[in-house]
Parts: C-alpha cells; sequence; structure tokens
C-alpha cells in the first residue's frame, strides 16, 4: 500500500504513522486537536521519547501529513484507527472515541479500503459496533466492499528497545480476505505478522496480554506486604528469584498501576463476561489488591511521620514522580495523582517533582490538580514519597537530605530514615 491513513496521534499512532513512513508508505495523519496537529506540521515532538527530528523529516518528504480533515480518508487504501478506549465513572468500557471515529470516517470510505482498529477492547467490538457504525455511515458492507480487521497496539513507552518494526504485529480479520489485506498493510512496516482466526481472537490476545501483567502485578504488591510483616524485602527477594532461568518472570510492586493499559484493559473483559453469565473472579481480585496499594503507601507515609513525632495534617510533603512508569512523561491513570489527593485529604501540604512533568496538563478525574508546577527536591519537607522510580531518583542522595523517605518504587537504599512501601 502506498498511502494510508492514521487515526490518533497520540502514543500509539504517531510511532506507527513514523514506521510506515520510514518505509516509503504516505501517511495521512489525523487528529481532533488542532493543537497537536499544528505542533506536528512544524515537525515538533509532545511525546518526550519520539524525536522531533523523526517528525521534521517524515513532514519534510511529503511521507506523514498531518491534518484535522477526516474527508482526506477518501484518499487512503487503509485507515487505522489508534484512539483512547477508556472506562466510563462506572468502570464500564467506553466506546465513544472508537464510534465516533468510525461515523466520522465511514462517509469517506470507498470500496476496498482496509479499516484496521488497533484500540484496546473487548472481543466482538470490531466485528460488531465498529462495523455497525462504519455502515451505517457508508452504505458499504464490510467484508464485501471494504476490509475490516483489528491488529492491538504493542507500544513499550520509555524503553529503548522497543521498536515498531521489531515487535511481532498480531492480527485478526472479518473474513480471510480481510486478514490478508490486513497482513500485507503491517507487512510493509513490521518484520513478523501473527495472523490470529478472528477480529476477537486479536481483541483477546490484547486483553491476555495486560491482564497477566495485571494479576502478576497484583500477586507481588500482596507478596510485598506479607513479607514486609516478615522483615523481608520484596525486591531483594525478585532480584533473587529472576536468577532462575525457566519458571519464573519477574514483576514489581508499586504505588498503583497507572497508564492507559493495565488499570482500563482488565476490565473490558470482566464487563464483557458478565454478558456469558461469567464472574472474572480472578482478574477482579487483582484489581481490588492493585487498587488498594495507594492506601498502603499513605498508611506507610503515616508510619514515616510518627516515627519523628509528626502527623499527618500540617506536614509538608514532596511526591518525587508524577508520570506513571519511569522515564516517560505521562501520567494518564497515574497513582501519583490518587496519592496527592488522597494525603490533602487528610490534611497534608503536597508538592510534587518530576522532570519530565513540569506541571499537570488536563486530566480526566483530577481536575482540581491542573496547573500546579514541579518543585525542587529539598529538604525542606516533612517526608519525600518515591512514586515513579526515574533515573533522577535512583541512589543514596535522596536519603542523605535526612529526612523520612517512603520508596514505593524499591530504589532508594536501605537506611534509617528509608520507608520501604
Amino acid at each position: 500500500m502506498k498511502k494510508i491513513a492514521v487515526i490518533g496521534l497520540g502514543y500509539v499512532g504517531l510511532p506507527l504513522s513514523l514506521q510506515f513512513a520510514k518505509n516509503g508508505v504516505t501517511v495521512v495523519g489525523l487528529d481532533i486537536d488542532a493543537d497537536k496537529i499544528a505542533l506536528l506540521r512544524r515537525g515538533l515532538s509532545d511525546i518526550r521519547h519520539i524525536p522531533s527530528a523523526d517528525i521534521a523529516l517524515a513532514v519534510e518528504k511529503g511521507l506523514l501529513d498531518p491534518t484535522t480533515d477526516f474527508s482526506r480518508v477518501a484518499e487512503v487504501e487503509a485507515a487505522i484507527v489508534c484512539v483512547p478506549t477508556p472506562l466510563n465513572k462506572y468502570r464500564e468500557p467506553d466506546l465513544s472515541y472508537v464510534l465516533e471515529t468510525g461515523k466520522s470516517i465511514a462517509p469517506h470510505l470507498r470500496k476496498g479500503v482496509l479499516v484496521v482498529l488497533e484500540s484496546t477492547t473487548y472481543p466482538g467490538t470490531t466485528e460488531r459496533e465498529l462495523r455497525d457504525a462504519l455502515e451505517a455511515g457508508s452504505g458499504l458492507t464490510a467484508g464485501k466492499d471494504f476490509h475490516l480487521a483489528f491488529s492491538p497496539e504493542r507500544e513499550d513507552p520509555g524503553n529503548p528497545d522497543s521498536k515498531v518494526a521489531k515487535i511481532p504485529k498480531v492480527v485478526g480479520g472479518l473474513t480471510p480476505a480481510c486478514l490478508d489485506a490486513a497482513v500485507a498493510l503491517y507487512g510493509t512496516a513490521v518484520e513478523t505478522i501473527v495472523p490470529v482466526s478472528s477480529c476477537a481472537a486479536a481483541e483477546a490476545t490484547k486483553l491476555t496480554e495486560n491482564i497477566f501483567r495485571s494479576v502478576n502485578i497484583a500477586l507481588v504488591n500482596e507478596l510485598k506486604m506479607i513479607y514486609e510483616k516478615m522483615g523481608i524485602d520484596i525486591w531483594e527477594i525478585i532480584a533473587a528469584a529472576k536468577t532462575k532461568p525457566f519458571g519464573f518472570m519477574a514483576f514489581y510492586p508499586g504505588p498503583g498501576l497507572g497508564g492507559h493499559c493495565i488499570p482500563i484493559d482488565p476490565f473490558y473483559l470482566t464487563w464483557k463476561a458478565r454478558e456469558y453469565g461469567m464472574h472474572t473472579r480472578f482478574i477482579e481480585l487483582a484489581g481490588e489488591v492493585n487498587a488498594s496499594m495507594p492506601d498502603y503507601v499513605i498508611a506507610k507515609v503515616v508510619e514515616a511521620l510518627n516515627r519523628n513525632g509528626k502527623a499527618v495534617r500540617g506536614s509538608k510533603i514532596l511526591l518525587l514522580g508524577l508520570a506513571y512508569k519511569a522515564d516517560v512523561d505521562d501520567i494518564r491513570e497515574s497513582p501519583s495523582l490518587l496519592l496527592i489527593e488522597r494525603l490533602e485529604a487528610l490534611g497534608a501540604k503536597v508538592d510534587f517533582n518530576d522532570p519530565l512533568v513540569p506541571v499537570i496538563p488536563v486530566t480526566r478525574e483530577h481536575a482540581a490538580l491542573l496547573g500546579r508546577e514541579s518543585r525542587p527536591v529539598s529538604g525542606d519537607y516533612d517526608c519525600l514519597v518515591v512514586a515513579t522510580a526515574h533515573s533522577d531518583y535512583k541512589g543514596a542522595h535522596i536519603a542523605a537530605l535526612g529526612i523520612p523517605v517512603v520508596d514505593s518504587r524499591g530504589i532508594v537504599p536501605p537506611g534509617p530514615n528509608v520507608l520501604r512501601a
């Protein structure tokens, strides 16, 4: 294929667009954010780990054409949808971004075009909800007049070894011809294609990957609390256990789950499973354990302050790290936001430091925190809380400030004023 559209130029869509462009495919990059489009057209990146130079080169060569004009879909041979699939306030799937995108591109679809959904969702979304939106708006029939497929994104922001071309691409199609079209599309940009039997199978693959991570993180979070009672350091145990060359995979505890996948994706399956009369006890228990971690960290903050004869109310606390993951600038679903709100509800005065997040941007659920600025790390606080394993925080210099440190990431060397959480 020579010309495609990628809808949604965020953490998934932008690197995917650049990979296609590197392989000589012209990409019409679509997004509803006019400010983002203006930035990209100037060759500038709004995502830290994606170099502006790569964008500038693709734009200069005419291989990346960022726009808000959805009618441009009429020009392309394939359209790849990479939009958010969050949860609503009832922790139920919110497909509004996917369905609105389907309605926006449907009038501009032409016969023979391929539409691929990459947004994580429950099995059946592509062949039912998205298909219905596309057929209703286009007058075309999926599998007959146009191809339809699902291929889950596998981005790992902040991991220098995570390259779009190198990560095997799972693909499922509505029909065998749809699958062939999707395999041909991704074969121009990705080295290894993994075909599966259906769109639903591809959707289930993505959910399985992230549920696996959620359950194992919950396990080590629970072990952390048990071993702490026994005077055993969970990080020491994991470091020793991962020397076994088989039968063990290292997962690490933390203050809760963050990002656009693990805190959200398992609930897509638990919601869908109820349609089949199934209760996902194991998955939901893992969610409960992980959701309880911010309160566990706060209990450790209370303990650290008590050791110094101080109450939470009125104490000055500096949270180290706002991003959900080390060395990225992404704060989506970050447990740090919950920690700030819950500590302040107890009467603490909370600042944050994050070398990659100078100001708290707009968030879906934490509007009161908008505009707060990162503060310098100093000893002018009653307690420091390590919430993100940024490289800047690793080492003894944090403990050397001489004030209580609550370390939820296991990156500060043990010491008399360091409390692991």
